[in-house]
């Protein structure tokens, strides 16, 4: 039976971490792990982890931020499929990581992502924000594409393979990382096409101007890095286009 290994990295979230231990807690799929990273929080975040039985390994210690401990996390999982859970995001009903699974039945299949939604900091029933994504095609990330990070899952092996995430980017590492693995090694990858978690607002890389800022400089220097012609016109009514239409259209 494939198991499933989740990775939450957190720092100082007492406030929301409960959430993300009890939506992996209650998933129906029982052949999973939930490891925990955290950067040395000085809130209570730790003293929920340890108490919780469902959490199947957790370190405490400082980090260089969320890409590191993800890569620190990478490296303790046992699992032969990984996905990432952000210590503010919790996944949407308990059948999440069974769908993940069928999916990962055809050995062919490499990685899978899917739909997420954004949802208000206070009231987690109001969805702000709703990121659909599709099928990939060649091409898509030229134009700023890219499947929502916390809806990927794959296999241990590509990883293994490819490298984890290049910590030269501080905000863009898991766009880089998607290109590298989807784009570039073309791995074979399939589009779940439901809702499987809810992303509270604020996270790192959109918290503050400057964050946004120097997290699409990082993205237009991987893009330079990875295509001989780049047209940042095109990039920027692309990324300006489907932001748009996320906050328009919800179901």
């Amino acid at each position: 039976m494939l198991k499933i290994s989740i990775i939450t990295v957190c720092y100082n979230s007492a406030a929301t971490i409960q959430d993300t231990i009890n939506s992996v807690a209650r998933q129906s799929y029982i052949n999973k792990e939930h490891i925990i990273v955290d950067g040395a929080s000085k809130d209570a975040t730790m003293e929920m982890v340890r108490t919780s039985p469902s959490v199947s390994l957790y370190v405490s210690e400082t980090d260089s931020g969320i890409f590191d401990a993800m890569n620190k996390g990478i490296k303790l999982v046992s699992g032969d499929v990984i996905g990432m859970l952000n210590a503010d995001d919790f996944y949407i009903d308990n059948a999440v990581l069974s769908d993940v699974a069928k999916v990962f039945e055809d050995e062919g299949v490499d990685a899978c992502f899917a739909d997420l939604f954004y949802v208000s900091q206070n009231d987690t029933d109001k969805v702000v924000r709703y990121w659909k994504s599709k099928e990939y095609k060649p091409g898509l990330f030229k134009k700023g594409w890219m499947p929502a990070h916390p809806t990927f899952f794959v296999r241990k092996r590509i990883y293994e393979k490819l490298g984890a995430f290049d910590l030269n980017y501080k905000f863009a590492a898991d766009f880089e990382l998607l290109l590298r693995f989807i784009e570039k090694n073309k791995i074979n990858t399939v589009y779940l096409p439901r809702v499987i978690l809810k992303m509270r607002l604020g996270g790192a890389s959109n918290k503050t101007l400057k964050n946004i800022i120097t997290q699409n400089k990082e993205i237009i220097q991987i893009l330079h890095d990875h295509y001989k012609n780049i047209s940042l016109f095109r990039l920027w009514i692309s990324k300006i286009k489907s932001r748009t239409l996320q906050f328009i259209f919800r179901p």
